[in-house]
């Protein structure tokens, strides 16, 4: 079962992205609408993300690998990430999630370092590239 969580940089979020057995967890709030995200990334925003988990847990299953993030995933990010990982334990259930991971500088490093980002309006983001 998933108990620790461990950071993942942009490079090595890059080279795992494509796999299908991975999702991508954007707990930003509003600014997502406006910032725009990583593509194919689902939104479960840190301020009603407790009352989701569950949604999250369906929405995931066939992934063994979420990464989480906020802005510069220093707060929100760790802090749903940990949500998640309680919320596994709690229920005795690992949903088939061997890995927690929280993307180091969030998607403000990812933007600043040139990454791809997807500005789509789609809810969850259909987009496999930006």
């Amino acid at each position: 079962m998933a108990r620790s969580i461990s950071y993942i940089t942009g490079s090595q979020l890059i080279s795992l992205r494509s796999r299908p057995n991975i999702a991508i967890i954007d707990v930003r709030d509003d600014e997502r609408s406006y910032d725009g995200h990583i593509a194919g990334s689902l939104h479960y925003a840190s301020d009603t993300f407790s009352d989701k988990i569950s949604n999250l847990i369906q929405e995931v299953k066939g992934k063994d690998t979420l990464v989480f993030h906020c802005a510069l995933s220093q707060v929100r990010g760790p802090t749903c990430a940990r949500k998640f990982v309680n919320h596994l334990q709690e229920i005795k259930d690992d949903a088939g999630i061997k890995n927690v991971l929280v993307l180091e500088r969030g998607f403000n490093g990812w933007e600043a370092s040139g990454r791809p980002i997807c500005r789509c309006n789609s809810v969850p983001c259909k987009s496999e590239n930006a």
